[in-house]
């Protein structure tokens, strides 16, 4: 999504600050944990085991952040296809949000799988499993992230045109303007590609069957997936543009950021209504009243979805920035949990088993969020992604 008709700048200053140097010294200790995880496998470093094969990393990091990192999928979705081009100005900030969860969130499903080293025979296109979600999802998730970068691609390649003679600005040269012929086909795949594999991503969970509590196991959860990481990319979103107008000193665009939020909201109601309703339909609703964790669970995650959304509909509270920023926030919370309920919480293998992620887990999972924190750190005050800086007043200046 080009931002170039809006001006965007470099937040610029140091990039080796107090919290950059705490984010890559927790990112290097998770690498250690990585390095030990490869030298003596997953079990002595997770708590996983073969009734739960699917630990931490794989429901908060590649399930709950890549939906958290949609913003770039919802935006072009509101740009492209609804033509509402008044978003341009937050499109970089999307983009760069999506990049950085997507890649992180593969790089740490590589650290998940037992033998990350055979991925390169998913270029032998004639071996595959047609009938195989998880290889959908692969090839999609996979196949997203180039498109992603490419998506992005301007802010880089018009950095570096301006440099100074040398390689990266021959690829500039080069380059740009294949960019630009190429960025509506860039652009309709980046749209394809997420629709794919986040409705594919809920298909998996019919695969758990009566393994998956009936509060979250129905035929609608592909829908359900594709309705909450719209849900959770603009909460994201915005939220991530608040905090970085607030700390950089950028325009806030904030009935813009509302705009979104308002749409966001009208997600959040659709997808509690599907969700009653399917229920009601699959004549589970008398679960809701079992009061046990599976209920508690459920209600925590609607309520958290629900006030949010509605008084996100009302311009009085989507108006000021704090009070956005926190209900948007509450939204996030809100569509993370039903994701990691969906994946995690809600999983029933037997009473015999339990899983609670082991502290090294922890620390690997956090650590994928640092080094995401970390790029989006550098690249913000390197390259052009954020909106400019207001100009002072002529009388102001030196």
């Amino acid at each position: 999504m080009s931002a170039r008709a809006h001006e965007t700048s470099p937040v610029g200053g140091e990039v080796f600050t107090r919290p950059f140097i705490l984010l890559a010294a927790f990112f290097a200790l998770a690498m250690l944990v990585v390095a030990y995880r490869f030298a003596v496998g997953l079990g002595p470093v997770t708590a996983m085991s073969d009734a739960y094969p699917w630990g931490a990393w794989k429901p908060f990091n590649v399930i709950v952040l890549t939906a958290l990192g949609s913003g770039g999928y919802a935006m072009a979705v509101l740009v492209y296809v609804l033509n509402r081009g008044k978003y341009h100005a937050i499109a970089r900030t999307a983009l760069l949000t999506s990049a950085l969860a997507y890649t992180s969130g593969v790089i740490a499903l590589g650290v998940d799988i037992g033998r990350p080293w055979n991925f390169w025979r998913l270029i032998f296109v004639t071996t595959w499993n047609l009938h195989s979600v998880l290889l959908e999802v692969a090839v999609c998730i996979s196949t997203y992230i180039i498109f992603l970068w490419l998506e992005l691609s301007p802010a880089f390649l018009e950095r570096w045109a301006q440099g100074k003679p040398g390689p990266f600005r021959t690829i500039a040269v080069s380059w740009t303007p294949r960019i630009e012929r190429a960025f509506p086909w860039i652009v309709a795949m980046a749209i394809v590609l997420p629709t794919m594999h986040q409705s594919s991503l809920g298909s998996l969970f019919l695969l758990a069957g009566p393994r998956l509590h009936p509060l979250w196991q129905t035929p609608l959860v592909p829908l359900l997936f594709l309705l909450s990481c719209y849900l959770l990319g603009f909460a994201a979103v915005t939220m991530i543009s608040l905090l970085s107008s607030a700390t950089w000193n950028r325009p806030r665009h904030t009935r813009m950021l509302a705009a979104v939020m308002q749409v966001a909201a009208w997600i959040g109601v659709a997808f509690l209504g599907i969700r009653v309703l399917d229920l009601v339909w699959r004549g589970q609703s008398h679960l809701l009243w079992t009061f046990d964790q599976y209920a508690a669970a459920f209600w925590i995650e609607a309520v958290l979805v629900a006030v949010p959304s509605v008084l996100l509909l009302s311009p009085s509270w989507r108006g000021q920035p704090g009070t956005l920023f926190r209900l948007s926030g509450l939204v996030a919370l809100g569509g993370s949990l039903y994701r990691l309920n969906t994946s995690l919480i809600a999983f029933m293998p037997g009473d015999q088993f339990g899983y609670f992620p082991s502290v090294l887990e922890l620390i690997v999972s956090l650590g994928w969020v640092a080094l995401a924190i970390i790029g989006y750190l550098y690249i913000v005050k390197r390259f052009a992604i954020l909106p400019a800086a207001a100009a002072a007043p002529a009388s102001s200046r030196g």
